[in-house]
């Protein structure tokens, strides 16, 4: 083991053990491809780096010295098309092995990459394209996403397209580029303050926000990856995330890479509970993290007892609120604790139960030494135990793993760093023993099976159904998903409710942006109550679905 992740961190315990402060270093040119991943590959070029398998049961492994080649072979391809330093480059590979070097060749390069999930619409590839200034795309040929890209409008910024799993006219041909490429790849210089990776966001007054990280929000992850996810450098870590989401970014690459760990991943293209069950068997999958709904659909709809799962060690949730039956449950199934995270796109993990702690069910855990946090009331005064209030990030100095800015949007960026705070618009309270105990969001943000749905998204596409005048678009509560996206819709002159009509609508939200948003409840009202303004009172409506 090379300890990579001591060069960047500076750790003190108490007399008992415990982690007390905590402290990142970010040289000035530090460039995690270049400074993590290709000095492991040196150093120790046969260590594991990623084991991946399908669902088809192909599987094959990749030591860091195969990433460090297959990214210094894609950097090359890359530039060879013209990408740059500074590009942003639309990364949509799903749980394909390619994500990985793909990803770590943009990095050498200095492109901002943007990771998306496969199952963007035309409304969407567009709006992202737009809004980014979008350059090239690396895509997977599924889900008619070559269609969607071909057939998007007004994108001029897009001047390369570049397709995995077949050939079409005008893209290039990832496989056939990447083989043909130079494998020797010069160090670009690179500063650790510069932007590497987007994430678009979901949000509840606009369409999603993009959220802009520089070079240090790798080295954020080291927390997440020790001292939160508990990886085994010797072991095989799992996060159950698609390669379009932030979580990815948490659970598998940065962190678990910096403590030298193997990352596991499934490619299937439906969650069945048995099915992954039985790949974490197989594979010896040592650490384990996924939303709560997944340890639902394991206990409600699998046979954990069935599955030899030994080899798990340590269990992470985060995502959604964290119910304590189910805590309960997989406790008793497996003798595992779900030791619970807190963070957003913008950040690492902020609040959890980190190793040493014991974990109280339902509740987050505890701010991690990376950050300071404190919980605000409306007045800006830091909440006592037992009172409700905002959850704060010290941004005086700005830690390293907290996003550079909502790009090229400075007033919202304003809006939520002011002052020495950054405000998540997450609420929760504290008890005595200072663990942090979730509420909700102080906004209208859907969480549903683990995605962040804004309800504006579907509100804005509902809006051009011929049969819909106006709409509301809330969460309701669900045992299974945590909440289901609901729309409340005040339909035209000339159309009447009815199965008929609703089913409609639902595979025309479907079919025009992801199919995760649609919405599983639909009703239809006469009226939306709304404030003397006009604006919609989606907290009446969902008062009303409390009853």
């Amino acid at each position: 083991m090379r300890n990579v992740h001591a060069r960047y961190v500076k750790e003190k315990y108490d007399s008992k053990g415990r982690l007390c402060t905590y402290e990142m270093i970010t040289p000035e040119d530090f460039n995690f491809a270049y400074d993590v991943v290709d000095d492991i590959a040196v150093n120790d070029p046969s260590r594991r780096a990623l084991v991946w398998c399908n669902e088809s049961g192909n599987s094959e492994t990749f030591s860091f010295s195969d990433i460090k080649k297959l990214s210094d072979k894609a950097a090359n391809y890359f530039i060879s098309l013209g990408i740059k330093k500074g590009d942003p480059v639309m990364i949509i590979l799903k749980s394909r092995p390619h994500f990985w070097y793909v990803l770590m060749g943009l990095h050498k390069i200095g492109a901002i990459a943007i990771p998306a999930t496969f199952m963007l619409k035309k409304h969407d590839a567009e709006y992202r394209i737009r809004s980014a200034s979008v350059a090239a795309v690396v895509c997977i040929n599924c889900n008619d996403l070559p269609d969607t890209f071909d057939s998007a409008e007004d994108i001029p910024t897009l001047k390369c397209k570049i397709l995995l799993g077949g050939k079409r006219e005008g893209w290039g041909d990832l496989d056939e580029g990447i083989n043909n490429a130079s494998d020797v790849f010069k160090r670009v210089p690179i500063s650790v303050r510069d932007p590497m990776l987007m994430y678009f966001s979901s949000g509840t007054t606009g369409m999603p926000k993009m959220v802009l990280h520089d070079n240090t929000y790798s080295i954020g992850h080291i927390f997440t990856a020790k001292h939160w996810h508990n990886v085994d450098p010797d072991g095989l870590h799992y996060t159950i995330a698609d390669t379009g989401w932030a979580k990815v970014a948490w659970g598998k690459i940065y962190g678990q890479w910096f403590m030298e760990t193997a990352i596991f991943a499934y490619d299937y293209d439906r969650f069945i509970p048995d099915d992954v069950l039985d790949v974490i068997s197989k594979n010896n999958v040592t650490s384990l993290c996924c939303p709560p709904t997944m340890f639902r659909m394991f206990l409600n709809d699998g046979d954990v007892k069935g599955h030899d799962l030994s080899s798990l060690k340590h269990t992470t949730v985060a995502g959604e609120a964290l119910n304590p039956d189910i805590y309960d449950k997989w406790y008793e199934a497996t003798g595992l604790k779900l030791m619970e995270g807190f963070g957003q796109t913008e950040t690492t993990v902020v609040i959890c139960n980190f190793n040493g702690m014991n974990p109280r069910p339902g509740s987050m855990g505890k701010p991690s030494p990376q950050y300071v946090i404190d919980l605000l009331d409306a007045d800006g005064n830091s909440c006592p135990a037992g009172v409700t209030g905002e959850i704060v990030i010290g941004i005086d100095p700005k830690p390293a793993g907290l996003m550079i800015e909502y790009y090229r949007e400075p007033e919202r960026t304003a809006a939520i760093m002011r002052g020495k705070w950054m405000h998540t618009g997450d609420v929760a309270w504290k008890d005595e023993d200072g663990y942090i105990w979730y509420v909700s969001r102080n906004d209208d943000i859907i969480k549903s099976s683990g995605y962040r749905i804004g309800p504006f998204e579907i509100e804005s596409v509902l809006a051009h159904h011929p049969a819909v005048k106006e709409s509301a678009v809330t969460g309701v509560p669900d045992e299974i998903r945590g909440q289901l996206v609901k729309a409340t819709i005040v339909l035209k002159d000339g159309y009447e409710p009815s199965d008929e009509l609703k089913k409609n609508i639902q595979n025309y939200v479907k079919k025009e942006t992801a199919p995760y948003k649609y919405p599983r409840v639909v009703e239809f009202v006469s009226t939306l109550p709304k404030t003397i303004s006009g604006k919609i009172k989606r907290a009446d409506i969902r008062k009303g679905d409390d009853k």
